[in-house]
Formats: C-alpha cells, structure tokens, sequence
C-alpha cells in the first residue's frame, strides 16, 4: 500500500480592486479563504480571473490536516482543488470508494509508500474490507486484526490445557512410581544382586519425587502464567477498540451520504439553472433576469454545500485513517507480547524437562554401578558363610 504524496500550494491573496469579468463571482471558504465561480461555464478557482482568463488555473479542496498525508493516505486529501461543475456532473477518475471509503485507482496518481517499509506491519495491510468465507458478507479490516487477536487468546489458553493435562500424567506417574517402589515383590533377594535390587525399588521413590517436583513446576512456572497472561479484561479491551473504530466507520459512511445528497442537489440546480436559461434565450417564457440570477445562486449555493460535505468526510476520514494507525500498531504490540511470553514459558517447560533427565540419571547411575559389580561367585560365598550347616562331608560306612 502506497498513499499519495500531496501538495502545499496555498491560493492566492485578493489584491485587485478591479472589476470581475462579465460572469464571474468571489466566495469565501469554509477555511476563509477567497475562490471564484463562473456562472456560465461552472469553473472555479483560487486565482482572481482577468477578462483574458481562459481556463481556471487552479481547482478547489481543502489542504490536508493529516499528519500521515505526506506520502502515506489517500490521493483524495490533497491541497489541490476540485472543480465543482466535474464533482457535481460525473464521479472523480482518480479515486473509488468501497463500503464508504476512498481509495486511489489502480494506476492513478503518485505511488504510495508504505508507513513501515520491510516491516509487514499491521498499519499497512488492512485497510480495505474482505469478503468472509462464504464471500456473503465483508469483513473489515480491523476486524480481522482483532479476530487474530483473539485467536492468539485461544491458542495460549489451549497450550495451558495442554500443559495441564502433562502435570496430571506426571502426576499420576509420580503417584505409581512411588507406590511401586514399596512393592514387597522380591524383597528376600540377597547379596550383591539384593543390595542392585534394593537401590532400584529406591531410585523408582527417588525419581517419583522429581517427577512431582516437575509436575508442582510446571503448574507455577508454565501453567499459571499462561492462564493468567491477559485475564478477562484483554476481552474487554479489545471491545473498546473495535467499538471506536466501528463508530468511526459510522461517521464516515453519514459523511459519505452527506456528499451524496449534496452531489445530486448540485447537479439539480445546474439542471435547473440550464433549463431556465435555455428557456430565456428562446423566449419561451417571461423569466427574468432576476430569476437567471437566483438559479445562479442556488447553483453556487449548492456548491459550496458540496465542498463542505466533501470537507467533513476527508476530516472524518482522516481521523478514521489516524485512529487505525495508532490502533492496529497497539494491536501488533499486543500479538509480539504474546508471541514473547508464550516462548518464555515454554522454553522454561524445555528447562524443567532437562533437568528432571538429569536427575533421572543421577538416580539410575548407581543403580548401573551396583548392576555392574553383581558377582555370582561372591554372591555364593555370603550365602553359604550365613547359612551353612557343616564342612564335614559324609563318607562310607565300615563294615
């Protein structure tokens, strides 16, 4: 997305006290600013016609009050003028409004520059509205900003759920291991072999401690704060902002209609104007001069309410555009925050999983160590030094 960049040009001070030309008057804008109009041909400008003046020299608009209109918003706020004859008679050529919002023409004028090039950054990609699945209804824009917000919402809900179903089954594991380990199954194995078997019942308490401990830590070091992390009121505020950008899409679609009723009522006074000095020319009625001159009134009249339209919808506009600029980049801190803290806490889970492995095998070692050294042959001594009965073999009976 690339905004047109705009003009400063300011219009001429009156300074002539000369007589206008036959048909031309001066008016003053809304901005308190002197134009001309000619009655007969419609043109308008800012520049004081002379009776050698052959085309306007300059059309009217209100200067830009944006402060993100130097290359960055749209063509339509430019401190160029518009004729009000081509306003009333026929749409612009060089802008289009969608859903009540306008927007340059494909190709037509400056290239627009993005407000945060190489970023992709909210500010600059959703601004028009898009079509929903079904292509029934349009989405705005924001709208879909604020449904990736929500979404991130139930995505760090559904990794808590997550992580909590991962504390139950170390939970569980925790609770079996130690149940195990006080198993009397093979409690009566001695020697060498005894004393490997008694470490390993003890390593499994051991280990169903740590895995407690992992467990008791993943609820406080992962689980809660991804639970906690923007509680109920994030809902709350994310309301707030779509009910102030929503209210000032409502404002710029009255603007809009506002310029429409005032386009058409131009064009019927010209219509009007034209009719009534057709049928003086040709003498089809007893129209006077007097009349002429109230159409040519009514006519500028009517112009001067379109450009004030015109006006209010670009301020309106133009609040709406710097609205959505402060609004979206908030909303695109908000998703990196999320992003941020979510990989904190599941690094921390990485971490915590480390060191449960690590404990593991500090309990598993000696368990290694005493397999190691089993010793059948000793085994046998100690056996038979405790339990034997004689050294005196029997021998054959005399006869």
């Amino acid at each position: 997305m690339k905004p047109a960049a705009v003009s400063s040009t300011a219009p001429e001070e009156e300074t002539d006290d000369r007589p206008l030309p036959p048909g031309w008057r001066s008016y003053t804008s809304p901005e308190g600013q002197r134009y001309y109009v000619n009655s007969y041909s419609k043109e308008t400008t800012w520049r004081r016609p002379s009776l050698s003046a052959e085309a306007p020299q300059r059309l009217l608009a209100r200067h830009q009050s944006s402060p993100y209109a130097n290359g960055r918003h749209s063509s339509t706020k430019t401190s160029q003028p518009t004729e009000i004859a081509d306003v009333a008679l026929r749409k612009p050529t060089t802008n289009k409004q969608i859903n009540c919002v306008t927007f340059p023409l494909p190709g037509e004028g400056p290239e627009q520059q993005l407000l945060k090039p190489n970023e992709w950054s909210y500010c600059d990609y959703f601004w028009a509205d898009k079509k929903d699945p079904q292509g029934t209804t349009s989405v705005a824009g924001f709208e879909v900003l604020l449904q990736k917000q929500l979404k991130g919402k139930q995505m760090q809900k559904e990794m808590a759920e997550f992580i909590h179903e991962r504390i139950k089954i170390e939970e569980e594991y925790a609770k079996n291991l130690s149940k195990l380990s006080l198993s009397p199954l093979a409690l009566q194995e001695e020697g060498t072999l005894g004393e490997a078997w008694t470490q390993l019942k003890k390593s499994l308490h051991d280990e169903a401690e740590v895995h407690l401990k992992f467990s008791n830590k993943l609820h406080t070091e992962v689980e809660k704060p991804l639970l906690t992390f923007r509680g109920d009121n994030f809902k709350k505020d994310l309301k707030k902002y779509d009910h102030h950008i929503a209210d000032l899409r409502k404002q710029l679609a009255s603007r809009y209609a506002g310029v429409e009723k005032a386009r058409k009522a131009l064009a019927d006074r010209q219509k009007d104007l034209e009719v009534k000095t057709q049928q003086l020319e040709i003498k089809l009625s007893n129209k006077t001069e007097e009349d002429i001159k109230k159409a040519r009134r009514k006519s500028t009249q009517a112009g001067d309410d379109l450009m004030r339209c015109v006006d209010l919808y670009n301020q309106t506009q133009c609040k709406w555009f710097e609205e959505m600029v402060t609004t979206s980049m908030e909303l695109e801190k908000l998703e990196v925050e999320r992003i941020e803290w979510i990989q904190q806490h599941l690094r921390q889970y990485t971490t915590l999983r480390h060191e449960t492995d690590m404990f593991n095998q500090s309990m598993v070692e000696p368990v290694d160590q005493l397999l190691q050294n089993v010793d059948p042959s000793k085994d046998r001594e100690l056996w038979v030094k405790e339990n034997k009965t004689s050294e005196v073999r029997p021998v054959d009976m005399d006869i």
